[in-house]
């Protein structure tokens, strides 16, 4: 998945109303323009806290390239501003007044105009002003926008009438919601995503005398009002003004219905009438309106009722509100029925319209009015990486939802909207969530038990917020260590992948989605469907990716064996949506060379929906249909046939819509395939319960990031710690000892949680609640000296912690070769090298994958692969002062150098620094005995397999693992490895004989 709008979403913001475009001469009396910009160079390229213009976006290639121009056709003065633009997620420039000045005061002005050269591309520009706070990266963000539908230089002039409060993103969580016009600090503007282009702007100022209806508004107190057949409806019509004092005028709002689906007379009573709000009322007051409906018992479809508002004397509400005479009496609403038969009743209901918005998903912030959700009938949203409300908090999250939700009630059959986020190691988009380790970390634990335990924490937080989908877990087979996604995977072996589905279970609760309407379930999502993890080095072809999105060639039978494996594990625990992979499979021997997966119908219809049984719905990528070859319609067309049932289509809702709808017309996509697409969602839809219950349970919000949860966090951090050097005993720590911590990421909770924490690609910094390792070492007693970089002095310590590794990334922004490496930075290094040099010492490295640290292992006495722990540092700590033991194993191999890769379990030639499975410990001493004791352990565990003992089994390889690990030490050769790797496979699948006689060969070679 990718992300979306943190800071600004494109065409996308919620409740944009069309604008004037006019190039009429300023009235009589009208003051003279103020002058904003001239693009002459008055104002810089820069960046708070000097005055300036600046560019921003969801990546590094999305902020537009800028510059100022001399053109002979410029509208004003010898320059404009011009740029060009290519922007995957969200991108656009700012001007911003310095915060050490005044704000601006606008007040005396009807509105903002500026010149902008057309190139009639069709495409929204939404424009923006800055109201009140403390400065321009701290205020009020209030917006429209403008259709670039003309050739040519023409005048843009947006009444401040115009602005409407953003509902999306506020950087303060909003101030007063009123636009005051007496602080302001400056613009900014949104150019379209998806799309080449290049644009020029000029002279940007404020004209014409002040509109009087600025001083006030008028608002309802919600956009639809669903009320059961002869009940009445109560619309609450309030007035608010600038600086919430009272009205200088009156207002008079005229209302009257009519107009909807509802039959006036028959399905409710008429009615009309004028509200007076006198000069002197104070803001804030209501009225109300009271529409009554009537019953008619007749079975029938959802009814509407629009109430027309006309405002003298203040701003109009945004949109009409809408009484909603709720559905009744239809089978589909019948919560005693079996899903199967409610399912065929709606399904036989719907217009292909209909169908085709069940089908479509769009990204929240993209939505350019609230009102789509009813107009296109869409059956799903979704929050990216870092789409979050303001403020971010679980309350927030509910009342967004169910204002979503509200939205759904307006359509004929109020089927409500399923919502999805990436919530892939705790609700990781939600400041104060439980983070958990990523799967990397959670492979290296063996401990299916707790991965079940990890996906219920997470799918109570999830659930709490209103969400009933997640986009996880990730069955990715990691077999290279360069890719950005490796922390995504459990681990390299699919064994091990399969083991840790119990994540699913977690999640869901019973395999036979029982318990999915349970307020403490989602719907779980396998991803990444398939071969996600086997992409070749140098195959992407998505902008400076080099591994991630790229081409994975297999076999049939590695095909099997690897990456479908986990997938059949999955069908068979129930999962409920699947995830096609953004990458492409080339099987030898097929003929058909590399095949975007999202265009695999043999593999999603053939494999996954009828070989294996697939009975949910797949979901797409992130616009991955923009991938397929051919016109829109093609990418269309391809996908759906290919057995995609809802497209991810953040920003092009619009367009999917109409085109799957031409498509169908035309003939060249069947009814039939688009009828089981809308099932299979209806289907999950019904099990979630969410047609009896679409608003929020927010019950279970006082246990998100609880020490309850919490624990299970620092539960799973301290069982993902794998240790793999230890000589002299060093760990565990003792409290007596004084302790020199230094390193990059001792005491960084962003580092430490990595990728998709909060933002998709993540940060350093606090970025929300937690321990970090440093804070947990405190905590647990320890006698701790931190200095970051290892300047304090050295002297009089007994063991340094130097704790380094990776800073946060995802997907192929995080691939090796595009911005990254496998080796630890510079400074890092040095910190090693210095506490090393001076004391016993232990290495942690924090990391979403292994990093190159072979040539500084000799000086390094402990060594510990600690992965991205999340919030939970205590965990970290505790193994670290043995209040836990080291149990943790390598999910993936450990190389020696880049060379190596990739490098995995089960490889012909296998000469890693560590083996896969590798992993020694501090709770147990090792077991006495040698080639004798490990044969007669051998004999005993392949009893327990023929018995069935599993955990008897697993005991008695576990014991010979003991002993082997203890006789190598650290001379790991390629004879010794390769046996070693292999046992922990074996383990996995239950041959518990054959692992402990892969010791044995082990044994022999250490």
């Amino acid at each position: 998945m990718r992300r979306t709008a943190l800071l600004a979403s494109a065409a996308l913001l919620t409740a944009l109303v069309p604008l004037s475009t006019a190039t009429t001469a300023a009235g009589v009396g009208d003051p003279p323009p103020v002058p904003v910009d001239r693009f002459e160079g008055e104002v810089p390229f820069a960046a708070q806290p000097a005055e300036g213009i600046f560019t921003w976006g969801g990546d590094a290639d999305d902020p537009p390239a800028l510059q100022l121009t001399a053109r002979s056709d410029a509208p004003e003065g010898a320059k404009v501003l011009s740029g060009t633009y290519d922007i995957s997620g969200y991108g656009g420039f700012t001007h911003d007044y310095a915060p050490a000045e005044p704000a601006h005061d606008w007040s005396a002005h009807q509105g903002i105009r500026f010149w902008w050269d057309g190139q009639d591309n069709g495409k929204k520009i939404a424009f923006e002003i800055k109201d009140g706070g403390a400065n321009g990266e701290a205020s009020e963000l209030w917006t429209t926008s403008f259709t670039d539908d003309f050739t040519g230089w023409k005048r843009i002039e947006i009444p401040f009438t115009d602005f409407a409060y953003r509902t999306d993103y506020q950087p303060v969580g909003g101030i007063d919601h009123v636009l005051g016009l007496t602080q302001m600090w400056g613009y900014a503007v949104t150019l379209p995503p998806g799309v080449k282009g290049h644009f020029a702007m000029d002279d940007v100022e404020l004209y014409g005398r002040p509109d009087q209806s600025l001083r006030a508004s008028v608002t309802t107190d919600a956009p639809v009002y669903p009320v059961r057949e002869g009940g009445t409806a109560s619309v609450r019509v309030a007035v608010a003004t600038t600086g919430a004092g009272p009205l200088t005028d009156p207002v008079t709002v005229t209302y009257t219905t009519g107009g909807g689906t509802a039959d006036p007379g028959t399905d409710y009573a008429p009615v009309s009438g004028t509200l007076t709000f006198p000069a002197g009322t104070p803001s804030g007051a209501t009225r109300t309106v009271k529409v009554p409906t009537r019953k008619d018992r007749s079975a029938e479809p959802a009814e509407t009722i629009p109430l027309k508002l006309t405002v003298t004397g203040a701003k109009a509400p945004a949109e009409t509100p809408q009484i909603v005479v709720d559905a009744h009496g239809l089978p589909y609403l019948n919560a005693k029925l079996p899903v199967s038969e409610r399912v065929k009743d709606l399904v036989s209901r719907m217009s292909l319209a209909e169908k085709a918005g069940q089908m479509t998903q769009a990204e929240r912030g993209a939505l350019t009015n609230p009102g789509d959700i009813s107009g296109y009938d869409l059956g799903s949203l979704l929050s990216g990486g870092g789409s979050t409300p303001t403020p971010n908090t679980p309350a927030a999250w509910a009342k967004m939802i169910d204002g979503f939700q509200l939205r759904a009630q307006a359509t004929r059959f109020q089927i409500p909207l399923i919502y999805g986020v990436d919530a892939v190691h705790g609700h990781n988009n939600l400041v104060g969530a439980t983070i958990m380790p990523h799967n990397i970390g959670l492979g290296a634990t063996r401990d299916p038990a707790l991965a079940e335990r990890t996906g219920a924490v997470t799918a109570a937080e999830v659930r709490a917020t209103g969400i009933p989908w997640d986009f996880a877990p990730c069955l990715c087979v990691g077999r290279d260590e360069r890719w950005g996604r490796s922390y995504e995977s459990f681990g390299e072996d699919p064994a091990l992948v399969e083991s840790m589905e119990t994540v699913i279970q977690g999640l869901q609760g019973r395999a036979n989605g029982s318990d999915l309407d349970r307020d403490d379930k989602v719907l779980a999502t396998a991803k990444h469907f398939v071969g996600d993890g086997g992409t070749a080095y140098g195959s992407s072809t998505t902008g400076t990716y080099t591994i991630d999105q790229g081409v994975t060639t297999v076999t049939r039978r590695q095909l099997e064996d690897i990456h479908l494996a986990p997938f059949r594990t999955a069908v068979e625990r129930g999962i409920g949506t699947v995830m096609p992979s953004y990458s492409s499979l080339d099987i030898t021997g097929d003929g058909l060379g590399p095949v975007k997966m999202h265009a695999r119908g043999d593999m999603i219809n053939g494999v996954l929906k009828d070989r294996m049984g697939f009975d949910g719905f797949v979901i797409s990528d992130w616009n991955a249909i923009d991938q397929l070859p051919g016109d829109y319609a093609a990418h269309v067309r391809t996908a759906v046939d290919a057995g995609v049932d809802m497209m991810m289509v953040p920003y092009t809702y619009k367009d999917f819509t109409q085109t799957l709808t031409d498509e169908v017309k035309a003939g060249r996509i069947t009814e039939k395939r688009i009828d089981d697409a809308v099932s299979r969602i209806l289907t999950q839809k019904f099990r979630l319960g969410l047609f009896e219950h679409p608003y929020a349970d927010t019950s279970g919000a006082s246990r998100i990031g609880s020490p309850a949860h919490r624990a299970v966090a620092r539960q799973a951090a301290a069982e993902s710690q794998v240790l793999l050097k230890n000589d002299g005993g060093v760990l565990p720590l003792k409290k007596s000892e004084k302790v020199y911590v230094a390193g990059s990421n001792a005491d960084d909770i962003g580092d430490q949680s990595g990728g998709w924490t909060v933002t998709w690609q993540g940060s350093s910094g606090a970025v929300t609640p937690g321990t970090t390792i440093l804070e947990g070492m405190r905590e647990a007693g320890g006698n701790v000296t931190y200095s970051k970089d290892a300047s304090a002095p050295t002297g009089g310590y007994d063991v340094g912690v130097v704790v380094v590794g990776e800073t946060p990334y995802a997907e192929g922004v995080g691939d090796v070769g595009n911005g990254h490496d496998l080796n630890l930075s510079a400074a890092d290094r040095a910190a090693v090298d210095k506490v090393c040099a001076a004391m016993r010492c232990a290495v942690l490295v924090v990391s979403g994958r292994p990093q190159l640290i072979g040539g500084q292992l000799g000086e390094i006495d402990a060594l510990v692969a600690s992965w991205l722990p999340g919030t939970e540092g205590e965990g970290v700590a505790d193994v670290l002062y043995g209040k836990r033991p080291f149990t943790g194993r390598l999910p993936v191999t450990w190389p020696r150098s880049e060379a190596q890769l990739p490098i995995n379990v089960g490889d012909a030639s296998y000469d890693p620094q560590y083996p896969y499975g590798w992993g020694l410990t501090t709770g147990t001493h090792a077991p006495k005995g040698g080639a004798a004791t490990l044969r007669v352990l051998a004999l005993a565990a392949s009893a327990a397999e023929r018995a069935g003992a599993d955990r008897t089994g697993q005991a008695l390889v576990a014991r010979a693992r003991l002993i082997v690990q203890q006789r190598a030490g650290q001379h790991i050769t390629q004879a010794f490895a390769k046996p070693f790797a292999d046992a922990e496979h074996l383990l996995l699948t239950g041959r518990y004989g054959k692992a402990v006689q892969k010791l044995v060969e082990a044994y022999r070679a250490a």
